[in-house]
């Protein structure tokens, strides 16, 4: 049974449209037990149902992010990849995006058997409500089609034995929005972000109820430019409104690594000098051998990852989430040294200059450029965006075609001109994402040859 909502002529907020939200939070909130989806699978309460608490990838494992035009920009998916190419360089994991420019959740249902399914995916990344919505104030039936739409996605992820991880629609940017407008203003420019608060918060509670684990998008890009507006009132991480730009696509990336992937480091070094006078040195998440203790401390050191490193244009992200120090740690720590100034070298070659204190605390090597172990993991980065740019991207761009040539022949289902053309057509396209698929595969082969750890010799030397 369908539960109300009061209408709200003319109630508009100035800033985020929150207060038109949070009214219909309530009566959302008092009737959310009541899902207005009626033809979706029964599912069991939530004391049920413990939550899935991470994508546990192994080895040979599929992931397909599915979404809108939002995932068809091939970014957030693309630095995810790289955290699992650099951290988990021995498993062979499989990414497929099947995200299509301007999709709704139905879209992605018509779509889902050749575009997700074929692929045998373990977990399924889900971003899909922002063009639910259609871009205006909140309107009942629109959100009974999104309920009734997003529940068979969820439905049809498991019957392929798949865990779907839902994820909110991410930002409205209303100030972008109205900062690019020169003429009269939309009505979207003003509310639509809190509409799309309303339906995160509905998917929230359905991944609850399923036991699904859960992706917050929304929150996190708010509340990073909400703070950075205090001292920047221009700045957005979402230009056009809509689509955010490489650095909060960063943003997103960081979402889905807070809340549903398991948090670990590079790695660590440690070396000090024990009781018995003699020094050692020992790592986590890899092997420290061959030390030599003289005016020059000196050590082998094999990691099992890479630092996570992205490319110039997200720069930007990365430095506002701090990304590197949450995501990515890779710590030296070199106690009991002499006071002064020591120079750290990998490999013969100079990455920095440090006081005995500061290695004793730990230095961060993760952002440290001068790094071969960086230098690799940036390689590994520009290799995965030529593979995303140059066969990625244009895989999705042929679904897009598909999607509209459709549409299209959807409008004149009689027209057998239309339909022979269509017809005339589809195999050229079946045969082009077959190519572009198979340059996918190639560029992950390359990637997985790129990507293997290396030795390196450590030299602490007091500086000259």
């Amino acid at each position: 049974m369908a539960f109300p909502f009061p209408t709200m002529p003319g109630m508009k907020s100035r800033s985020t449209g929150m207060p038109l939200v949070l009214s219909v939070l309530i009566v959302f909130a008092l009737g959310a037990a009541s899902l207005s989806a009626q033809d979706a699978k029964p599912v069991a309460p939530p004391d049920n149902k413990p939550i899935v608490k991470s994508i546990d990838l192994k080895d040979g494992d599929t992931l397909v992010f599915l979404g809108d035009s939002i995932t068809h920009q091939c970014l957030y998916t693309q630095y995810i990849e790289d955290y699992f190419y650099t951290r988990y360089p021995t498993k062979r994991i499989r990414f497929h995006n099947s995200g299509v420019g301007g999709d709704r959740a139905a879209d992605a249902l018509r779509r889902f058997d050749e575009d997700v399914a074929a692929f045998k995916p373990r977990y399924v990344t889900i971003l899909l409500g922002m063009n639910d919505g259609t871009y205006r104030d909140f309107d009942k039936a629109t959100f009974d089609t999104y309920q009734k739409d997003m529940a068979t996605v969820l439905d049809r992820i498991a019957d392929v034995g798949a865990v779907a991880v839902p994820m909110t629609p991410t930002m409205h940017d209303a100030r972008a929005a109205r900062a690019g407008k020169r003429g009269p203003q939309e009505p979207r420019d003003t509310y639509y972000n809190g509409v799309l608060a309303l339906y995160g918060a509905w998917l929230r509670e359905q991944a609850h109820v399923r036991g699904l684990g859960f992706v917050d998008m929304y929150s996190l890009l708010n509340n990073l430019t909400t703070e950075a507006r205090k001292t920047k009132p221009e700045f957005t991480l979402i230009k056009d409104a809509v689509h955010p730009d490489a650095p909060g696509q960063v943003v997103m990336a960081c979402a889905i690594l807070s809340d549903m992937i398991s948090r670990s480091m590079v790695s660590t070094i440690t070396s000090t000098v024990g009781v018995n006078g003699k020094r050692t040195v020992a790592g986590t998440n890899g092997k420290a051998t061959d030390l030599k203790d003289s005016d020059t401390l000196s050590f082998t050191f094999a990691a099992n990852a890479l630092p996570w490193v992205l490319p110039a244009e997200a720069a930007e992200g990365f430095k506002l989430t701090k990304a590197g120090h949450r995501y990515s740690n890779e710590r030296i720590t070199i106690g009991s040294l002499k006071p002064g100034r020591y120079e750290v070298r990998i490999d013969g070659a100079p990455v920095g200059t440090f006081t005995d204190a500061q290695l004793a605390r730990g230095v961060e090597l993760q952002e440290n450029t001068k790094t071969p172990q960086y230098q690799q993991a940036l390689a590994v980065a520009e290799l995965n965006k030529e593979k995303n740019d140059k066969a990625m991207r244009p895989v999705r761009d042929q679904w897009r075609n598909l999607k509209v040539k459709r549409n299209e022949l959807a409008k004149t289902p009689d027209d057998v001109t239309k339909k022979q053309a269509f017809e005339t057509w589809l195999p050229e396209f079946k045969a082009s994402v077959e190519k572009l698929n198979a340059s996918v595969r190639e560029y992950e082969a390359k990637i997985y040859a790129a990507n293997q750890p290396k030795p390196h010799r450590y030299e602490i030397a007091p500086a000259k």
